[in-house]
């Protein structure tokens, strides 16, 4: 349904309402905050909103429009940035039509009729979850070409109340890392140039009020789902004004439009809320609950892994691995992953990618005999892949070393030994689809590791063109074609960790790999960052060996297994190396995540405010009858006495039983790995009964722990 021109646009979800003025002919967002209760008017609008002309300033002020140019005069970064043979660079497009498709979801063109330049502008609330998609479109209908150098996904205002940001940074085996800091004078920028998402700059932001915390308070969240390249902008005007720019980052030339030609900009998610931190949390992972999880997955009990890379690394042979399936099964895995190392002439980091057939030297008859055991063992069978990459010492690149992303005259950088395939290429595309086929329909893989374990750093394709843009589309669609004639596979997203995590990626995946590091004290801080954006079943979160092999740090089962609750839980260790008191203690977390997945997996995420020598976290059901609270000790505590564990979530007029489930006792007592001193309080309330007000408001006095190590309780209403 088309409507006129010359309107208010008013998007209501639960708890919020989204308002885009168009009475000036450029769609701008006026209002974007708790949910209008009243009827509204373009009068009342203009007079509230009325800015006097400031001195040496434009009579009239530029507005702040969804894809705001420099041929508007905007003096800010601009939405949109292109160029021509012409006066192309000028464009300053006018709404020609606006489109409801839904009371929730409307298309605005707008039409630079001089140049011919066409803008459309996609905006959708979800009345569920309150998430914004929104994304640009930008159309050539002029006879000559244009090169689009910048194209956002949205510019959205923000507020003088929301000065302070969450932003996002990390390194590889230390993804999603968090720093704040307020948004002065000027701008705060973030791009990044990696051909994939990146472990250091994550396409996420948060803007927070001073006073807002994990619990109470406003804020909103930003986040591009694209895999690519992108650029994150928050600028504080001269004239007072602030807004948030999302949008993929461009190398030059990249975009080139022909007549009739469009570029359509990655979707940004955004969301606001009131109910703190870990209700904007909330409302992103119910987001990508209803609309990123595939429901035959979402329906599947998400299933215990064993992945075999920190077990055995390329040291593949028949009898170890089916050894370690047999011993995975009776921890209580339910699928078994065999990693890197099983293809033809795959004995290290430095040869073989590309070459994706069975290595006989280690498989004389095919994986077959391996699955068949595997599935004896009551598991399913994975298998991982690095599909888009290539070594020089392969078969592959020795037939064809025009088959890499390359510029010309330049020295290809050195990157783990691996170039990467030019997926822009049909044959390349063809090449892989058929191994990769070929191995599905041969063998009966249930799930695919597929890793990407470098940067893109010298994108040409064949014709010189930089391609980032079109080898992501390519990888979207090269899983899409597979997944679509193996609808059963699911695929995990990883990166030499979390190098690829985004909502682009999840559209098409089933899992993330969040962390090649398996330290539980890093992936505390690690998940925790991952959970500002993503649900906890999408979080691959594993029990590695007792001394990790990135940090070389000593930690005990038990504190390594409470981390893995939490997430999607797996074991990647060599099991044979294990004590009896560490699988029996392994042996209990399968246990405790099986009984509790379905919990972990639907409830709501609340983030505890705990002084740093202390980390906690909690999962609620949607209806209060149950959660799950995890606090872990990091250090010695700054004072002689942990301070209170305040739970949150729960219904104050509940009462729930609370029980201590983690750490198991061995021979009746509590291990004294972790417990110094637990006779002062848990055992007398372990069992007991408690108002959820007083869980909430008193809390929970916290006994004497050692360093690294973590309870685990559970409340049940009674």
């Amino acid at each position: 349904m088309s409507l006129p021109v010359q309107t208010l646009l008013v998007l209501n979800g639960s708890k919020s309402s989204v308002v885009i003025d168009c009475y000036s002919n450029i769609p701008q967002v006026v209002y974007w905050r708790k949910k209008l209760t009243q009827n509204i008017s373009a009068k009342m609008l203009s007079l509230l909103r009325q800015r006097q002309e400031a001195p040496a300033s434009p009579m009239k002020e530029v507005a702040l429009s969804l894809t705001p140019t420099a041929g508007q005069g905007f003096t800010g970064h601009p939405g949109l940035s292109l160029s021509g043979d012409g006066d192309q660079w000028s464009v300053a497009a006018k709404i020609k039509k606006i489109v409801q498709h839904s009371e929730h979801h409307y298309s605005i063109f707008s039409l630079d009729v001089d140049r011919q330049i066409e803008i459309e502008a996609s905006v959708a609330i979800d009345p569920n979850t309150d998430v914004l998609s929104i994304s640009s479109k930008v159309s050539n209908l002029h006879s000559s070409p244009i090169t689009i150098n910048h194209c956002a996904a949205a510019t959205l205002p923000i507020t003088s109340q929301f000065q302070h940001i969450i932003g996002f940074d990390g390194h590889w085996a230390g993804e999603f890392h968090t720093h704040e800091q307020s948004l002065h004078f000027g701008s705060y920028v973030r791009e990044n140039r990696r051909g994939r998402t990146s472990h250091d700059a994550f396409p996420g932001l948060i803007m927070r009020s001073k006073a807002t915390t994990e619990l109470v308070g406003e804020a909103f969240g930003f986040h591009l789902g694209w895999s690519g390249n992108h650029k994150i902008l928050a600028e504080k005007m001269a004239d007072g004004r602030a807004y948030v720019q999302l949008g993929e980052l461009l190398l030059p030339g990249e975009i080139q439009l022909a007549h009739g030609e469009s570029y359509t900009s990655p979707v940004l998610y955004a969301c606001y809320s009131d109910q703190g931190l870990s209700g904007l949390s909330q409302q992103y992972h119910r987001y990508v609950r209803q609309h990123l999880i595939r429901p035959e997955v979402k329906n599947k009990a998400r299933p215990v892994h064993y992945n075999t890379w920190e077990g055995i690394y390329f040291k593949h042979d028949m009898d170890t691995l089916k050894d370690l399936a047999e011993r995975a099964g009776k921890l209580g895995a339910e699928r078994f992953v065999l990693d890197d190392g099983w293809f033809i002439g795959r004995n290290d980091d430095t040869a073989a990618l590309g070459d994706w057939y069975v290595d006989q030297a280690f498989y004389p008859d095919g994986l077959g005999p391996l699955i068949d055991h595997v599935k004896a063992q009551g598991l399913e069978f994975g298998l991982w892949f690095e599909p888009e990459m290539v070594n020089p010492d392969s078969n592959l690149f020795r037939t064809h070393p025009e088959w890499v992303l390359s510029c010309a005259g330049n020295e290809q950088l050195g990157f783990r030994h691996q170039l990467v395939l030019d997926l822009t290429r049909p044959e390349v595309f063809d090449y892989l689809y058929e191994r990769l086929d070929s191995l599905l329909s041969e063998y009966d893989i249930s799930y695919i590791k597929w890793d990407m374990n470098r940067d893109i750093n010298h994108a040409g394709d064949a014709a010189g063109k930089p391609a980032i843009h079109r080898q992501t589309l390519a990888f979207y669609h090269l899983v899409a074609a597979l997944k679509a004639k193996h609808p059963s596979v699911e695929i995990e997203s990883c990166a030499s960790g979390g190098g690829r995590a985004d909502f682009g990626v999840l559209a098409h995946t089933d899992r993330i790999w969040t962390s090649d590091s398996n330290d539980a004290l890093e992936r505390l801080k690690i998940q925790k960052g991952f959970s500002y954006f993503f649900p906890a079943e999408l979080m691959g979160s594993h029990v590695g060996p007792r001394d990790c092999h990135i940090t070389h740090r000593h930690i005990s089962m038990e504190m390594r297994a409470s981390v893995t609750l939490f997430g999607h839980m797996g074991m990647e260790m060599d099991l044979r190396e294990l004590s009896d008191s560490e699988k029996i203690e392994l042996t209990a977390m399968t246990t405790l995540y099986k009984q509790h997945r379905d919990l972990v997996h639907t409830g709501d995420l609340f983030r505890l405010e705990l002084p740093a020598y202390m980390h906690g976290l909690g999962i609620v059901a949607a209806d209060k009858s149950q959660g799950l609270f995890s606090y872990s000790l990091l250090e010695c505590p700054s004072y002689a006495l942990p301070e209170q564990y305040l739970f949150a979530g729960l219904r104050a007029d509940n009462h729930y039983k609370l029980d201590v489930i983690w750490p198991i006792k061995l021979g009746g007592n509590w291990p004294k790995s972790a417990l110094f001193n637990f006779k002062t309080n848990l055992p007398d309330i372990d069992g007991q009964v408690f108002s959820g007000e007083l869980l909430m408001q008193l809390g929970l006095q916290l006994p004497l722990l050692t360093p690294q190590s973590s309870l685990i309780f559970q409340l049940t209403a009674m």
